[in-house]
């Protein structure tokens, strides 16, 4: 750029880009880029008039064409680098429609764009947005104008939620993050759950965003099996045939929807969640020794001596101090026991809905800062584009360490959260599911 400006063009620019005090304007009316940007554009403009007219400025071709040009009409833009005063050349037969700055058209989309659906994936409100682009590019834009930004992916999120998905998910992991939502004319907490696929191949993917609707005799919207079937639907329309095991946290409706949809899937239900219902009740202060005590029973080596240690546990002191820790266990037995046939490595595998927990805790930093979403449609969206800056963020972060050092790396903090993500161990897992499940992967 440099040598194509010449540094005698970049000297003058620097100079009409100075404020009062001196100081260098990069953006906003008058500066630099602002002023590359009108020069580009206003070149750009005069070329489509030339194409239209099928002739250049001065062609002595034009004489007796019978349209010719007619001046140019001032229009303001917003841009990424602040709102730019252009002088748009016309016609003198009024046929002329611009296609880079097209007529009626306040903004020019691209980079404005992006840098608004960047913003709003970072968890920052239309409000919080428009006082950004007008602190910092002089950008004034409506409540209206950047809500249809936003929208524009709608049609990419539909596209995603009704993706075709795979044939047969070994394991499924389902858990909800809680976000505030207008529904049947009042605002009310409701759950977004996102189910976690991994494929046979090992791989992990994002299967679908749910929210539940809200009944119109009732105040909140929740589980409940009819909602779960809907989902259980949905998936076995978008190409799902088996999954081998559905690790969840004893989600309302959800097991009897699940085996009408797939008769033979094995619930399973988080153990973490077990762990942190057991110790709710028990005071800061035996938090260590109870959950020391607790470990023994799902660490276990089979479910029968699981169930030996729940039943000490039972009968200890501490059991008896917090009868509840004990209790929380039993009423969960039948899900919590399917793990133990498998060998730790697997259990590990399938001890936890962290995987997706940690997807979680990332969205819930962008939702977190909403007073309140007006529909479910803008819970999807922000979801989905949390989702997928999240990944891009992580791509970057592997792409720069394989640029610096030739080699890809593979850590907590640099893997892709969800999608594509490689399960550690997961050969060695494939074939104890495959023996437990005879016949079911293919």
């Amino acid at each position: 750029m440099r040598d194509l400006l010449g540094d005698q063009v970049l000297d003058l620019l620097l100079e009409r880009s100075k404020d009062g005090k001196g100081g260098l304007r990069l953006t906003g009316e008058g500066s630099m880029l602002g002023e590359l940007v009108k020069s580009v554009l206003e070149r750009a403009l005069e070329a489509e008039l030339s194409s239209h007219l099928g002739y250049g400025k001065h062609d002595p071709a034009g004489h007796g064409t019978g349209n010719s040009r007619n001046g140019k009409i001032g229009k303001t833009v917003q841009t990424g680098v602040g709102p730019v005063r252009l002088a748009v050349p016309r016609d003198r037969a009024g046929t002329f429609e611009p296609v880079l700055v097209p007529k009626r058209a306040g903004r020019i989309s691209g980079g404005l764009d992006d840098m608004i659906i960047s913003l709003y994936a970072h968890g920052m409100s239309v409000r919080d947005i428009q006082h950004h682009l007008r602190q910092i590019y002089e950008v004034e834009l409506s409540h209206e104008a950047i809500s249809n930004i936003t929208d524009a992916v709608l049609e990419e999120v539909r596209a995603w939620q009704a993706r075709p998905l795979e044939a047969i998910y070994p394991v499924v992991f389902l858990d909800a993050i809680v976000v505030k939502v207008r529904d049947n004319h009042s605002v009310q907490a409701k759950p977004a759950y996102l189910a976690v696929g991994i494929d046979t191949d090992g791989e992990k993917h994002v299967l679908g965003i749910w929210l539940a609707k809200t009944p119109l005799d009732h105040a909140t919207a929740g589980e409940s099996s009819r909602f779960w079937s809907a989902v259980m639907t949905d998936l076995k329309n978008r190409g799902v045939r088996d999954i081998l095991i559905a690790c969840t946290d004893g989600l309302a409706g959800f097991e009897d929807a699940i085996h009408h949809a797939f008769p033979h899937t094995t619930v399973q239900t988080c153990v973490v969640h077990l762990i942190r219902n057991a110790l709710r009740p028990v005071a800061r202060r035996d938090r260590a020794a109870v959950a020391a005590e607790l470990k023994k029973i799902y660490t276990a080596p089979s479910a029968e001596a699981a169930f030996d240690a729940l039943a000490d546990f039972t009968a200890s002191d501490w059991g008896a101090k917090y009868p509840q820790a004990g209790r929380v266990f039993e009423a969960a037995w039948d899900r919590f026991t399917p793990f133990f046939a498998f060998s730790p490595a697997v259990r590990k595998l399938l001890y936890t809905t962290n995987g997706i927990e940690s997807l979680n805790y990332q969205l819930r930093k962008v939702t977190k800062a909403r007073g309140h979403f007006p529909g479910d449609d803008a819970v999807v969206k922000l979801l989905w584009l949390a989702i997928i800056n999240i990944e891009d963020k992580r791509a970057r972060e592997r792409a720069a360490h394989k640029e610096k050092t030739g080699k890809i790396k593979n850590s907590p903090s640099t893997a892709r959260l969800i999608e594509g993500q490689r399960t550690i161990g997961w050969r060695e897992a494939l074939i104890e599911l495959d023996i437990a499940y005879p016949g079911r992967i293919r």
